[in-house]
């Protein structure tokens, strides 16, 4: 799953990235948390023929997707993960795996390696980044849901996958990252049905991100500042990646 992430690149640094209109100023996060604002990206309407301008959106949403015909928020539960295995069929994300597929721009995302219960101690969390920096764009659902008195909250969700070799030590899931060149199919909802794109949620390569040991400090939603990202001694050196002996890609097998 991905429960917390991080987003420190500066907006011209992501509207470069992500090919947008343009983006707002705002601050360096360093735990980002569910319920609290993020940006995702979507299509916007096409511009003019012959215009060279993008048409790509940046959109706050908050963190924590809710369907359309949830009647009432606090009965329903805060959905900030989707199985992109079972997304296309599952009724709480339908419809948006339809019409509103996003992008969550993000420079990494944290999880946690929980020692077996019998072994006790305290889990040790990883800052988990792209190898080589920059930005990731993490696969996302987008909802507007309405209340009964006319207002609307927009909401989103995280698409995770079952985990590459790197992260599997530590999990079982991931986000799922889309590449730059597939940034257009996956934000195209009119032409680009869901199982068009379902090849698109899978695992990324096993040596595209780097795993950092951190604090727990990142526990705590109030800790905001950037030392939650600086390495620290693990409490248990992590199991060796080994090399697949059937295709040469990375497994712990």
């Amino acid at each position: 799953m991905c429960g917390r992430f991080v987003l420190t690149s500066t907006p011209e640094e992501i509207a470069e990235y992500l090919d947008l209109i343009g983006l707002d100023t705002f601050p360096a996060r360093y735990n980002i948390a569910p319920t609290q604002p993020i940006i995702v990206v979507v299509e916007g309407e096409r511009q003019e023929k012959g215009s060279n301008l993008p048409n790509r959106q940046a959109v706050l949403v908050r963190w924590g997707f809710l369907p359309g015909w949830v009647k009432e928020p606090k009965d329903f539960p805060l959905l900030i993960n989707a199985r992109s295995e079972t997304a296309i069929g599952k009724a709480s994300f339908r419809a948006a795996m339809r019409h509103r597929r996003v992008l969550v721009p993000a420079t990494g995302f944290y999880e946690w390696r929980r020692p077996p219960k019998e072994e006790g101690g305290k889990p040790q969390p990883y800052f988990i980044r792209p190898r080589r920096g920059g930005i990731v764009a993490f696969a996302g659902l987008m909802e507007t849901w309405s209340s009964a008195d006319g207002s609307e909250v927009d909401t989103g969700a995280i698409l995770t996958t079952a985990a590459n070799a790197t992260v599997g030590r530590i999990h079982d899931r991931m986000p799922v990252v889309i590449s730059p060149e597939d940034f257009s199919r996956w934000l195209d909802c009119k032409t680009q049905e869901p199982r068009a794109v379902a090849d698109l949620m899978k695992p990324v390569e096993d040596d595209f991100f780097e795993m950092i040991p951190v604090s727990d400090k990142v526990n705590k939603v109030a800790n905001v500042g950037a030392d939650l990202i600086e390495a620290v001694e693990e409490k248990q050196p992590l199991p060796k990646v080994k090399p697949a002996k059937d295709n040469g890609q990375m497994s712990l097998f």
